[in-house]
């Protein structure tokens, strides 16, 4: 069993996919609250054209919610399985009764990968870039701001009381 989870194996590979697509659900549910934001949307005045205010919007939200998540949630799983294909590859040959038939149908690179060697895996990748955008927004923000006292400062426009 130990070595059937072992990094390329097929149960690792589908227990990681499984890892991901279920913890971006999770994430999601507990984040976010469809109900609350239909609320939201009717307490303000808005509305979804088309969808009656209430829980019709509410199902309405919650179902593009969950076809997003899905989208987002297989292209993270990509992300995040690719480093390690292209390093390693996918070892079939443990897979029962069709296995060794997949190796040989199969060009070489599948079960072998490229031999890339990756520094950065495909989830810390996505921490990296997360983290740079963040900054360069951070830092934008302040450039923005920066900007605006600057210009507040160096206005002719007096108060009331002059």
């Amino acid at each position: 069993m130990a070595s059937s989870l072992g990094q390329g194996q097929p149960l690792y590979v589908l227990l990681y996919a499984f890892g991901i697509l279920f913890f971006c659900y999770f994430y999601t549910s507990i984040v976010f609250n469809p109900t609350d934001t239909a609320d939201n949307m009717r307490k303000y005045g808005g509305f979804i054209p088309g969808i009656r205010p209430g829980k019709k919007t509410a199902d309405y939200i919650d179902t593009v919610l969950s076809r997003l998540t899905i989208l987002g949630a297989v292209y993270l799983t990509f992300v995040a399985l690719l480093p390690d294909f292209l390093a390693r590859g996918f070892r079939f040959a443990s897979l029962p009764w069709i296995g060794a038939r997949l190796e040989t149908m199969l060009p070489r690179f599948f079960s072998e990968g490229f031999g890339f060697n990756f520094y950065f895996g495909g989830t810390s990748l996505l921490i990296v870039v997360g983290v740079a955008m963040d900054t360069v927004q951070q830092v934008e923000s302040k450039l923005v701001e920066h900007h605006y006292t600057g210009f507040l400062k160096k206005s002719r426009i007096r108060g009331r009381r002059t």
